[in-house]
């Protein structure tokens, strides 16, 4: 009877493990099916349940390529910033295992680390991907994995023509050929010039793909001649053979002789051997000379962009203030027009340190603000007094927001409601403008912004918070106030959206976690 009651034990814990395994492998099967159909929202969100699983399971190898998937199938369709977010997920859900482990998990940084730089090459942001790329650099590095060395080896061969740095994509790619004919791995080097003419197809870089071709025939041709030659080299060793053999059996030659016919061999063998190591150095210094200069040319590069982004806005400001001063000449004789270049020369002014205020959040995106404690009643009060002054007569500004405390950065936390209350003012003519909070558990909050004013069309809903998401003349707004507060809403550890299904107005909700 005990040992039917230990069994009875051992299966009821058992079994809600192999229904949790059993539900994570359909999840798996199901997403697989759905890309293949080409599904590919189905297939999102059953990779995002099986990331969920298998994060709850323990299973990081698994569930890190769930959530790679799932991220690769976000970014495909434009969505980056949840695609953004579950790449920080996965990243902490990796630094748990590594605490609980004691140990590095390189492959599952590398792999979250690679989605993240793909997704900037398709934005075209170079500078970040190149932060991207430093870091797949320092992962292989440290891991000592040849595997992730070759992935390195392609993937950096893919970001350098991707943004049209030929010569460094050539060189990433070439030591990886060379890897593999020194091991005399030819199939591996065909491989290789396969995956390239895919990667510049993908790219629709025609130029790359002539060229890669090209070298691709050459190779084809050279590699009989490679084969043929190991073949000698067999064909010789057994031919030495043969004569070591003859010259065991032959034991009536003389001593001196066999002492000669040693000695030649000798020579000779030494002879290849010191051109042999003469070649392999020559090739080595002359690539330890590319290789620097190529570090050399990418940290100039990376320099020049990082610094024209912070001194765009210096080196035109001079010609700006010219403006504005004409404008105020032109008053007198043209009060319309003047007004109207005046209103344009501020607009470019805003755009510019929007343009640095953008680039400076997505450069510290993995940075989260300072917190401190206060009062979120008092806090709302003070927002409130602010923005009455942009708020029409007819319309009514209501605050619900108790007296409580939380510990947040209330100084973007300002900047982020104070701009959406005053979109809603310059949009609501009559009716309420409504500001709110809500908590949602012991660590989640809401800020709920309403009004009932024009509203936005639903096609423009879907990419209200991605920056240069159309054109549009700057003196209307240039677009970038919402991306940079969606921005600031994640270094707050949190989220903007706008509430799609209230059809009265606009609703947008900031969730932060507190």
């Amino acid at each position: 009877m005990r040992v039917i009651y230990l069994l009875l034990s051992f299966m009821l814990c058992f079994c809600p493990v192999m229904q949790a395994q059993n539900t994570t492998n359909q999840f798996m099967k199901q997403a697989q099916s759905s890309l293949e159909k080409k599904d590919y929202t189905k297939a999102r969100y059953l990779f995002l349940q099986a990331y969920k699983s298998l994060s709850q399971q323990g299973d990081y190898k698994q569930a890190i390529d769930a959530g790679t998937q799932a991220a690769y199938l976000y970014y495909c369709e434009n969505y980056y910033q949840e695609a953004f977010d579950l790449c920080r997920q996965m990243n902490q859900f990796i630094l748990t295992e590594e605490l609980k482990l004691q140990k590095s998990l390189y492959e599952q940084r590398f792999q979250v680390t690679k989605e993240r730089l793909e997704m900037y090459i398709k934005l075209k942001n170079a500078a970040q991907a190149q932060v991207q790329l430093n870091t797949l650099d320092n992962l292989a590095s440290q891991a000592g994995d040849e595997k992730l060395s070759n992935n390195l080896l392609y993937t950096q061969a893919g970001y350098y023509y991707t943004f049209g740095q030929n010569e460094q994509g050539d060189a990433a790619f070439q030591k990886l050929i060379n890897q593999y004919k020194e091991k005399k791995e030819y199939d591996k080097v065909n491989d290789c010039y396969r995956n390239l003419i895919s990667i510049a197809r993908k790219a629709n870089n025609a130029p790359l793909m002539e060229r890669t071709y090209d070298k691709y025939i050459v190779w084809t041709d050279s590699v009989k001649a490679l084969t043929a030659e190991d073949k000698l080299g067999a064909l010789q060793q057994k031919y030495d053979q043969s004569l070591q053999t003859i010259q065991e059996k032959d034991d009536k030659l003389s001593v001196k002789q066999y002492m000669i016919v040693g000695l030649i061999t000798f020579v000779v063998i030494l002879i290849a051997a010191l051109l042999f190591l003469g070649f392999l150095l020559l090739r080595f210094i002359v690539l330890n000379k590319k290789l620097k200069k190529i570090i050399q040319t990418t940290n100039e590069h990376s320099e020049q962009q990082a610094q024209f982004i912070q001194n765009i806005s210096v080196q035109m400001e001079p010609t700006l203030n010219k403006l504005s001063a004409s404008a105020k000449e032109l008053q007198a004789v043209a009060p319309k027009q003047a007004e109207d270049v005046w209103t344009r020369v501020e607009a470019l002014k805003q755009f510019t340190v929007h343009i640095q205020e953008l680039s400076s959040l997505e450069n510290t995106l993995m940075e989260p603000y300072e917190v401190s404690s206060f009062n979120v009643g008092n806090f709302s009060k003070k927002i409130v007094e602010k923005v009455k002054g942009d708020i029409q007569p007819e319309v009514n500004l209501v605050t619900d927001v108790p007296q409580l405390e939380i510990k947040t950065n209330a100084e973007h936390l300002e900047q982020v409601l104070l701009h959406l209350l005053k979109n809603a003012a310059l949009y609501t003519s009559s009716g309420n403008i409504r500001l709110e909070f809500k908590r949602k558990g012991a660590h989640v909050c809401q800020f709920i912004i309403t009004d009932n004013g024009t509203g936005i069309p639903d096609d423009l809903k879907e990419n209200l918070f991605k920056p240069f998401n159309e054109a549009k003349d700057l003196a209307q707004g240039d677009g970038l106030g919402l991306p940079i507060c969606a921005l600031m809403a994640s270094k707050l550890n949190g989220t903007l959206s706008i509430d799609k299904e209230y059809k009265k107005g606009c609703r947008f909700v900031l969730v932060l976690q507190i």
